[in-house]
This record gives structure tokens, sequence and C-alpha cells, in this order.
């Protein structure tokens, strides 16, 4: 059975209906899969990829990460399907996607096993607006961002999704969840872009980042790791301020910096 209490900061996206490549996600992910039952996988193929999701109970059961399975919405005619399949898989949750209020994601949580996670995928303007309702009734939260950019017609940039990200940010926080997830990178092949969103996600206060290809895995842990830097001036800090309010370098050292070299730490790899 996976433990649910492992974290999943990297989850690894793999389609439902392509077992050979759920099998070698599971083995080449850092922390987590996701098996998709939504977007990677066509209409039309949907039942066939519960089936053939069912046959792989054993294996979900031996994996070494954590797993997820990817539902579809509750508004589509995918979902309560999906639902059924799930809670009879060895799991840790689901992510539920176009999460918009909490009363549905309250309705796909009571048809779940208890302790499941459920991750509450942000992928719309309601979804947004909604934030404050759905936080305290998810496990986590996690930025589609792309599908949010369609929603809305904007963008998908850097300034665009600036006001998303920090209110999924803040909503977390104010819940008291594990930092969100960010979106994707769709270039896949981009390690240096990856890295860059990553660390662009890890300024603004996420824990990871959701991945669609196993070459995005190394360049986004990379990204959320502190610089030598960072690391050097958080080590310093924490030798320092051992005493209590004291000065480094001309810089006050008091509890709330304390407390950010502390989070630095814990984002060494």
């Amino acid at each position: 059975m996976t433990d649910r209490s492992r974290r999943y900061d990297f989850p690894l996206f793999v389609p439902a209906d392509k077992p050979e490549r759920v099998a070698k996600a599971m083995a080449a992910a850092h922390d987590a899969v996701i098996i998709d039952l939504e977007d990677a996988v066509a209409p039309e193929n949907r039942p066939q990829a519960r089936d053939l999701l069912a046959n792989q109970a054993a294996d979900l059961a031996d994996a070494r990460v954590t797993v997820f399975v990817r539902v579809n919405a509750v508004t589509t005619s995918d979902h309560a399907e999906d639902m059924k399949l799930c809670a009879r898989l060895p799991l840790a949750g689901i992510v539920l996607p176009k999460t918009e209020d909490g009363a549905r994601l309250e309705q796909a949580r009571a048809a779940l096993p208890p302790q499941w996670h459920v991750v509450a995928l942000i992928e719309t303007a309601r979804g947004i607006a909604n934030l404050r309702e759905i936080a305290p009734r998810a496990d986590r939260l996690a930025f589609g961002s792309i599908d949010y950019c369609a929603d809305l017609g904007c963008a998908h940039e850097r300034l665009a999704l600036l006001g998303a990200r920090q209110s999924i940010v803040l909503e977390s926080r104010l819940a008291g969840l594990l930092p969100p997830l960010d979106g994707v990178t769709t270039a896949v092949r981009d390690e240096i872009l990856t890295g860059e969103d990553a660390r662009h996600a890890a300024m603004l206060g996420f824990g990871g980042k959701l991945l669609i290809h196993p070459s995005q895995i190394a360049p986004s842990r990379a990204g959320f790791a502190p610089t030598p830097t960072e690391l050097a001036w958080a080590q310093a800090v924490v030798a320092a301020g051992k005493g209590g309010a004291t000065t480094l370098n001309g810089e006050m050292i008091d509890t709330p910096v304390m407390i950010r070299a502390h989070a630095i730490i814990g984002r060494a790899i």
C-alpha cells in the first residue's frame, strides 16, 4: 500500500492508457506519479484506460513512490466511474481537476477511503475566486496554469500568472496546507527553462512542481534547492543566531530571519 505520509513535491504525470509508461514513470519518478485519466487520455479511450489501470493494482501496491490518479472533473460523465475505480486501488489519493468550489471537493472526498489525500487542481478563474472555501477542504493545492490561461484568455507568462500564483500560495498558508505545487513546463526538453520556472515558483512560496517528463525531474529539484550562496548565508545565520538576536555582516538576525534561514536549509537536496 502506498505510504500516504511521504512527501510528493515533484509528481510525474503519465497516461493511464499506456501501462508500459506507467511502469517506467514509477521507476523514474523522484517521489510521486500521477496516473492521468483526464487530459492525457482521449475521451473514447477512457473506459479502456480504467480497465488497464485496474489490472495494475499489484504494481501500484509495490510502488516505491507515492501514487495518485487524476480523475476527470466532477461535472463530467467519466467522473463517477473514475472514482469507483480509484476507491479499489492502493493509492495515496486523487488529483481533482477543475476544482471550483468546496462542495464538489467534499463530494469527491466522500467517495474515497478515509485518510486519502485530495489534491485540488486550480485551473479556472472561478477556482481562484473560491480558494478561501476550497483550500480548507483540500490536502494540497496545485496550479493548472495552462487551463487557467485558456479560461482567461491570457498569455502563459509569469507576469500574467503572478496574481493567481500568489493567491494559491497565500490560501495554502492560511489553510495550514503543504506549500502548493506549481504547474507544468510544456517544453519538456528545455532543462534550462524548467529550472528557471522551478526557481520562480520556489521564490513565490510553492513547494514543488507538476512534471510531464522524466527529464524535468533534475532541473526542477535543482530549481527548488537553495543556491550555494543562499545555503551558506542560511547556515551562517543559524550559527550566529543560537544565542538570540544579534547581527551578521551588518544584518539584524532575529526570529523571522532565523525562520527563513531554517526554511532555506530545509530545501537543500
